[in-house]
């Protein structure tokens, strides 16, 4: 389900698996409100807690945010393929039907977003230069931030967050 809103305020970024990183960002304040890393169901939960959040001027947080995941099942390139890494990539493909099949029964905006080579799988240090977010992280939790990092705003990518 392709998002009908045009400008959300927020961005949600879900960087499925095991540890699920999810994080906010505010197109308002240009600024992340949240970059965490949890279990599916503590993403589910905690997605579902902020959409039920009263925001004025808005029936329903609903009207206002789109959720982007990225999407294991686009993926089109493989680094080494260990036994180990195929069990995983499998894994993380069905959390990726999860999340779709969750956001569309509730009737959540998002956009399955293809893996972006290049903008994930950074060190803390690059990524608090690039984004101003000073808290720790963790990988997944980076991820899931870079999916959604500068959306709705003017920020040249790879430029200065501040």
């Amino acid at each position: 389900m392709i998002a009908e809103v045009l400008k959300p305020r927020y961005y949600i970024g879900i960087d499925p698996g095991t540890k699920t990183g999810f994080a906010v960002w505010n197109t308002e304040t240009r600024k992340f409100e949240e970059i965490c890393t949890l279990s599916i169901d503590e993403a589910i939960k905690k997605l579902t807690d902020n959409i039920g959040k009263p925001i004025p001027g808005l029936i329903d947080m609903r009207q206002d945010l789109l959720v982007l995941v990225e999407d294991a099942r686009k993926r089109k390139w493989f680094g080494k393929n260990g036994r180990g890494k195929l069990q995983g990539a499998g894994s993380i493909k069905r959390d990726c039907t999860i999340w779709e099949k969750f956001l569309t029964k509730n009737k959540i905006p998002f956009e399955m977003v293809h893996p972006m080579a290049g903008r994930t799988k950074w060190n803390a240090q690059d990524f608090k230069k690039y984004t101003g977010w000073t808290k720790r992280t963790s990988e997944h939790a980076r991820d899931a931030a870079l999916i959604v990092f500068g959306r709705g705003s003017h920020l040249p990518l790879g430029g200065d967050a501040a």
